[in-house]
């Protein structure tokens, strides 16, 4: 068996794809959870040695794993990789670090005042509820295989193919505004970078906020996008006129702006992109 460290992804997404190219980078084996077949080859074209989700195939594959990302969404009976491995935890090889993907929305509404990791959660939407249950429930089970944990609250995810030029020119942006409105971001290269950078450092088990320098409206994004490429931007549209989905509404129920300055202290991050500003011309040149 080799002695190369070897990262084990639950839910291997947009972000966790992003962490798993530095893990190879280095050296190290990165395997990958699937539920559906379809997505068995997409993991193999990325190097990522595809898993099945079930216990059988879990446990198995779990063996001589050191690193373990939990990047799979809580859902309404909590957390999907801890109700198939919980029956088997006390037969696991411990691995060194978990680190575990949430969100700050476990912050609940702070009517637009900062947040930091030191900031009871109090989530008022159920999924913020339910990350909160998740994040607990990994801390248990950290403490139980004595291995370290890291919880990644992160605020809004954006990068190559998921961003406001994109959504322009597939038509599909819009500029909804709710005034006092600002939302914290955080690109997915500086997700990556401060993940593996947990990883490799010996730091406190704890949480760390990953967000950017620079809240901003939403409808500013959009606006300063399409100034940039040199398009008509969409029209403002008052939140309470918007034709939108339940889900993409509940975005706007809540607003805190997400202090970073932990994962700069004790991670020694310097952000790639500390503002959207910063990122536009890269995501102009790739989406293009």
């Amino acid at each position: 068996m080799s002695n190369n460290p070897h990262l084990m992804i639950f839910g291997p997404g947009f972000s966790a794809r992003a962490i798993a190219k530095k893990a190879q980078d280095a050296g190290w084996t990165v395997s990958g959870t699937y539920r559906n077949p379809d997505k068995v080859e997409e993991l193999k074209a990325l190097s990522i040695a595809p898993v099945a989700f079930n216990a059988d195939d879990l446990k198995s594959a779990l063996e001589g794993v050191t690193h373990w990302l939990v990047s799979t969404a809580p859902d309404a009976e909590g957390d999907p990789v801890l109700r198939l491995l919980k029956n088997h935890l006390g037969q696991l090889n411990a691995p060194k670090w978990i680190g575990y993907l949430s969100s700050t929305n476990v912050y609940g509404d702070h009517g637009g005042a900062w947040v930091d990791e030191d900031t009871p959660p109090a989530p008022s939407l159920d999924r913020g509820k339910r990350r909160v249950e998740a994040e607990n429930s990994w801390r248990q089970v950290a403490d139980t295989l004595g291995a370290s944990l890291h919880i990644f609250r992160l605020a809004g995810i954006y990068g190559p193919g998921r961003n406001a030029v994109r959504s322009l020119l597939d038509g599909k942006a819009r500029r909804i505004v709710k005034p006092g409105q600002k939302f914290s971001r955080i690109h997915v290269a500086d997700i990556a970078q401060t993940v593996w950078a947990a990883m490799n450092r010996a730091c406190p088990t704890g949480i760390f906020n990953l967000a950017d320098d620079t809240p901003c409206a939403p409808q500013d994004v959009i606006l300063e996008a399409a100034t940039a490429m040199g398009i008509t931007p969409p029209p403002e549209i008052p939140l309470e006129q918007a034709d939108m989905s339940p889900m993409a509404r509940s975005f706007y129920a809540e607003s805190k702006l997400v202090r970073n300055d932990r994962i700069k202290k004790d991670l020694g991050i310097n952000l790639i992109y500390p503002s959207f500003s910063d990122a536009l011309p890269d995501l102009i040149k790739s989406e293009k």
